[in-house]
């Protein structure tokens, strides 16, 4: 492995799809023919967490806390 390769700039492709009959996954990438690629299969969960993402992002008023502030201030 040379310096090179260390520093070789990568980008990410994400794609969520479903296997297919025979345990297959077939996609199309912008990709030349021939080009290496390494990739990583990840089950996806169950729980998505969709509720407690709604719930972080619904309101900001759980930082305004006067006492929380004083106490992070004084730290």
């Amino acid at each position: 492995m040379t310096l090179n390769t260390l520093r070789m700039h990568q980008t990410a492709l994400k794609y969520e799809m479903e296997v297919s009959d025979g345990s297959r996954l077939e996609l199309k990438t912008p990709l030349s023919k021939g080009t290496r690629v390494v990739l990583f299969v990840v089950r996806e969960s169950p729980d998505n967490f969709s509720d407690l993402m709604q719930a972080s992002e619904s309101t900001l008023e759980f930082w305004d806390n006067p006492i929380d502030d004083r106490e992070w201030n004084d730290a």
